[in-house]
């Protein structure tokens, strides 16, 4: 695998993984008690992007360095994958 493709997936699995990571910790406004005037009271009170994307950088790299390794180390042949299928008929 080149570095171009080893870097799109990374933006691939970085953005779902920027989904799944976004409610971590949040508190609406409702829930914390602190309205402010003109906003919707499900909208975060205070919201972190340092922090949310930093786990989502760490959440992502841990997923890509799990599947580099299956890929390039062989952890999980492909034989394995394939043969519940038996693609040879």
């Amino acid at each position: 695998m080149n570095a171009t493709t080893g870097l799109a997936i990374f933006f691939l699995i970085w953005w779902v993984s920027l989904f799944a990571v976004l409610p971590w910790g949040v508190r609406s406004q409702h829930e914390s008690g602190e309205r402010h005037l003109g906003t919707d009271p499900g909208a975060p009170a205070r919201f972190r992007l340092g922090r949310t994307l930093l786990w989502t950088t760490l959440v992502a790299a841990g997923i890509y360095g799990i599947g580099y390794g299956v890929y390039k180390e062989g952890w999980v042949p492909l034989d394995r994958l394939t043969a519940p299928y038996d693609l040879s008929k």
